[in-house]
């Protein structure tokens, strides 16, 4: 039987991390669109993730993304999200949006172009450093759209001569977490295009390189969730981006394509051991809000991962261990349904008044008024999005 007593614990201790990025306008290939009261400098994106974690108690960090949230100071900044009651998350390197990264950054068959990204690469541990940032989040744009175009193995010879002097560089407390993705923008050979290829380069570097798990970097019908319990069979998943995809890389809200497979992947993660804290698994959401409001569409998010995680925990596992090992495949697909189909949100609104908490996160942020009061104050200035 499940013990609610260490549910709600799990549920209270689950932490999970929002991009600055959300909070700026972004929109299709076609159209970025913007919205009234969108933040227009770094430390506004971390007023309105304030907001988040103020309502939902479990956003305690926030992403940055350099050069989106260059600063001159950014020991200012850490000291800036830390009077508002969050902290400063990875940090995220960005080496695909410059017209030398072309043809590839790292993979790039130009060394002085190759130089210049990891340079980029380097400072962003040095932004590490001066915030207290302990993961380094890095995606790889590098890739080929013909044959013949560059040589394959050449660029996984640059891409690993790269990630090795970034290990290199790394403190003792920190780490890289190397994301994947099957395709976009090349589309003939991705330098990183899945989960072994990390896996390879991370299990090579050492202990301190671990796999990021995109939920939207994957072809159709892939099952997600053996990923994760592979890579944490072998302790080298450090961390999601979640979001949620119906065709290809979309960006949706976490939770809002397949609700389904948000719990099996959570259930795994439960399953491993990476609901502890001490996992070191980082649960960051990598979403594009273009048609929606940013800061409610983002405590709808992380109300998603909560529920799925609450019904992940409701998982009978002595009852689904014995219907394994009795080979009862009904009767084991039956204990995983009746988690998943239990109606966890009385339980999680517990949670939440026992925290200290409005049971409503988006009805306590309806009427805090903090939407009203962005668009009348952040009036004049340039607006933070895709390149800003």
């Amino acid at each position: 039987m499940t013990d609610l007593a260490v549910v709600k614990a799990a549920l209270k201790s689950q932490a999970i991390e929002t991009p600055s990025w959300a909070y700026g306008n972004s929109g299709t290939r076609f159209k970025v669109f913007a919205q009234e009261g969108v933040p227009r400098t770094p430390q506004e994106k971390l007023d309105d993730a304030a907001k988040v974690h103020e309502f939902t108690g479990v956003a305690p960090t926030v992403a940055l993304h350099i050069p989106w949230d260059e600063v001159d100071d950014y020991g200012a900044l850490a000291a800036y999200a830390e009077e508002r009651g969050i902290r400063l998350g990875a940090i995220n390197s960005n080496v695909f949006q410059d017209d030398d990264y072309k043809l590839g950054s790292v993979c790039h068959p130009d060394p002085a172009v190759r130089r210049k990204a990891l340079g980029h690469l380097l400072e962003c541990v040095d932004i590490m450093d001066a915030t207290g940032s302990k993961d380094l989040k890095l995606w790889f744009s590098d890739g080929t759209n013909y044959p013949g175009q560059d040589d394959i193995r050449e660029r996984q010879d640059r891409l690993a001569e790269a990630l090795a002097a970034v290990y290199e560089r790394l403190g003792d407390d920190q780490r890289m977490v190397l994301e994947y993705k099957f395709f976009e923008p090349a589309f003939y050979t991705t330098d990183v295009p899945d989960w072994g290829t990390s896996y390879a380069h991370c299990l090579k570097l050492g202990e301190k390189a671990q796999v990021c798990v995109d939920t939207g970097h994957h072809a159709p019908g892939t099952n997600i969730e053996f990923i994760v319990a592979f890579l944490l069979r072998e302790q080298k998943l450090g961390a999601f981006d979640f979001n949620s995809r119906f065709y290809a890389d979309d960006d949706l809200m976490v939770g809002a394509a397949d609700p389904f497979q948000l719990f099996r992947i959570m259930y795994e993660v439960r399953r491993g051991g990476g609901l502890d804290p001490r996992a070191g698994i980082a649960f960051m959401l990598d979403q594009c809000h273009n048609v929606e409001a940013k800061i409610p569409a983002i405590i709808r998010s992380v109300m998603n991962v909560q529920e799925a995680t609450a019904k992940a925990l409701l998982v009978d596992r002595e009852a689904l261990a014995a219907a394994q090992r009795a080979g009862d495949v009904l009767e084991a697909n039956a204990v995983l349904m009746d988690a998943y189909n239990t109606d966890v949100r009385p339980l999680l609104r517990e949670v939440r008044e026992e925290l200290g908490l409005d049971a409503d996160p988006m009805a306590a942020y309806r009427r805090s008024g903090w939407a009203e009061q962005v668009v009348k104050e952040r009036v004049g200035g340039l607006q933070a999005g895709w390149g800003a």
